[in-house]
């Protein structure tokens, strides 16, 4: 009986770790004026950063998983358990690409820095943002997280 409530414990705690997480519409602005969409998972809490995309076999070209932190941060990710290669974007607070980590490898416990301080990371599959044309300085959108620049901050062309 004394081996039933910690089982029981974690077995709660491995249905919490595999439910789906929320998903949201992100989009990546570019310099050009290109706007890129992605179906992303939302990883908000510590758990569900924690487990990022680890143990995913697959990943589809519009799909990826936005982690937002409740502070700006000196962010860094690594690869371990995580069994794709993955372009891990850096998101300082106004939404603007501080830094992508293209084509991550797979399983490695190299810790990937952010180069400054963070407030999110979009992690795509790997090679999407040289696909797209996807660099630095390019804005992440998602209302609730990272809404667009207002009128004004747009630079006239």
């Amino acid at each position: 009986m004394r081996l039933l409530a910690p089982l029981l414990a974690l077995g709660l705690l491995l249905v919490a770790c595999d439910k789906p997480l929320d998903a949201a519409e992100v989009a990546v602005e570019t310099a050009s004026g290109a706007r890129h969409a992605f179906k992303a998972e939302l990883a908000l809490t510590d758990a569900a950063r924690a487990r990022g995309l680890m143990f995913r076999q697959e990943l589809a070209a519009d799909a990826g998983m936005l982690f937002v932190f409740p502070e700006p941060e000196r962010l860094t990710f690594w690869m371990k358990n995580t069994y794709i290669p993955l372009d891990i974007i850096f998101i300082e607070p106004d939404g603007r690409i501080l830094r992508i980590a293209r084509m991550a490898t797979p399983r490695s416990e190299a810790m990937i820095a952010a180069g400054g301080l963070a407030l999110g990371v979009l992690e795509i599959k790997g090679g999407e943002a040289d696909r797209r044309g996807i660099a630095e300085g390019d804005r992440v959108i998602a209302p609730s997280y990272f809404p667009p620049a207002p009128a004004s901050a747009i630079p006239a062309p």
